[in-house]
């Protein structure tokens, strides 16, 4: 996973739980504008998420903080 796509998942994890709390679920959208401007990186997470990791739809992103911290 590219830096700039790790830089950003902990920026989102890290404003849903201070918004909604340690329990809060996203799915890998959560990560990127409504609108399918850079479909590369879109595709990186998607493969980091579902084909490398087998997530569920939606995640903790306590938990997803923790795998990006330890580049799992």
């Amino acid at each position: 996973m590219n830096e700039a796509l790790r830089k950003t998942i902990m920026a989102v994890c890290d404003e849903k739980i201070a918004k909604k709390g340690p329990d809060v679920g996203l799915s890998f959208y959560a990560f990127f504008a409504n609108k399918n401007d850079n479909p590369d990186l879109l595709m990186e997470a998607a493969e980091w998420w579902i084909r490398e990791h087998q997530l569920d739809h939606f995640e903790k992103a306590i938990k997803i903080k923790q795998m990006v911290q330890q580049k799992i």
